[in-house]
């Protein structure tokens, strides 16, 4: 894996990953249609890090971050152009969150039971090399997670060289790793993110993050 990497996407999940992998000596350009808002945190982010449209950052990253709310990944993805993705590794932070309000903290996807986002998007751009990943934490907690003993980030892809290379980064940010398969393994990744959710909803508790134990 080579040290570029292009974040799609300008909200806090792209900042806060665009940050981890400024911190370990990554080059990072992040694309977004509102540059404007990004020129306190270009200032300040350093000689490694520059602006461009969705379609520079594909065209920029050996790995690329699809950081953007999961109802806008298609439309996020054909701005990039899928051509400039083909074979890279695309790390989907996404879930498909409905804009209809939880029940009783219990986030609603727009996504049938047995289909996920990551599986909608690789059936779409079949050159890419899609590894879901840091959809089912906080973004306080994607980047060195402070806790006794490290958290399991579960991820699935169906290429194993794009696995690898979020597994690389993975350890770089301080996580240990499930690799759980192939993309279908996204159904129950991504309902990971609708339980870590409940209590903080229900209890205002978001510092918290799984781990599995062998």
């Amino acid at each position: 894996m080579r040290n570029r990497v292009g974040v799609l996407g300008s909200g806090v999940v792209g900042r806060i990953l665009a940050n981890g992998f400024l911190r370990y000596g990554y080059q990072v350009m992040v694309g977004t249609r509102q540059p404007g808002n990004l020129r306190e945190w270009l200032a300040e982010a350093g000689d490694n890090a520059s602006l461009g449209s969705f379609e520079d950052a594909a065209r920029f990253g050996d790995v690329v971050v699809l950081a953007v709310k999961g109802s806008a990944a298609e439309f996020v993805l054909d701005l990039a152009g899928a051509a400039n993705l083909h074979g890279k590794t695309v790390i989907d932070t996404c879930n498909p969150i409905s804009s209809d309000p939880p029940d009783n903290g219990v986030l609603r996807y727009f996504t049938p039971q047995n289909m996920s986002l990551m599986e909608q998007l690789q059936t779409k751009y079949s050159r890419i090399r899609f590894v879901k990943a840091f959809n089912s934490v906080g973004n306080a907690l994607m980047v060195d997670p402070d806790f006794k003993e490290k958290p399991t980030m579960f991820i699935c892809g169906n290429s194993d060289e794009a696995k690898n290379d979020v597994k690389t980064i993975l350890t770089q940010f301080g996580w240990e790793y499930e690799d759980m398969g192939g993309v279908e393994a996204a159904r129950p990744i991504e309902m990971l993110a609708v339980l870590w959710c409940i209590p903080g909803f229900l209890r205002h508790e978001w510092n918290h993050a799984f781990r599995l134990i062998k």
